[in-house]
């Protein structure tokens, strides 16, 4: 059986990947975006676990698959990216069912610097324009 699934996993690896990596990014945005926009008050994930649990599947499925090309020896740039992928998607989501509340401090701080550094390049293209 395990064997069934080791081939199968190899033989189809374009569809597989095409599916997960989109998938798996995806879904950790969400988690992402769902986690940020939560109050810090409100740290339960009660509402966003269904995402969350679906964000781990897809990481776990992404790195099994990339073990059953460590398997036979398939040792390249791609499996290493897409473990690597695999295991901050997985991290991320593991992260907000243990500590939500820290990673949602962080992204909203995240966001907050991001906001702050976009208004400081728009009012300097803007000073730019009307001194033309």
């Amino acid at each position: 059986m395990l064997n069934f699934l080791f081939e199968f996993s190899r033989s189809h690896c374009l569809a597989i990947c095409a599916f997960l990596v989109p998938a798996n990014m995806t879904a950790t945005l969400q988690t992402m975006i769902f986690i940020g926009r939560r109050s810090p008050e409100n740290t339960q994930t009660r509402g966003i676990a269904p995402i969350i649990f679906m964000s781990i599947v897809y990481a776990l499925t992404m790195i099994f698959h990339v073990f059953t090309w460590f398997v036979v020896g398939m040792v390249m740039a791609p499996t290493f990216i897409l473990l690597s992928l695999g295991i901050v998607c997985l991290g991320i989501n593991v992260w907000a069912i243990a500590f939500p509340a820290t990673l949602g401090n962080l992204l909203r701080q995240i966001w907050q610097y991001l906001v702050s550094l976009y208004n400081k390049i728009s009012t300097k293209s803007s000073s730019v324009v009307i001194a033309k």
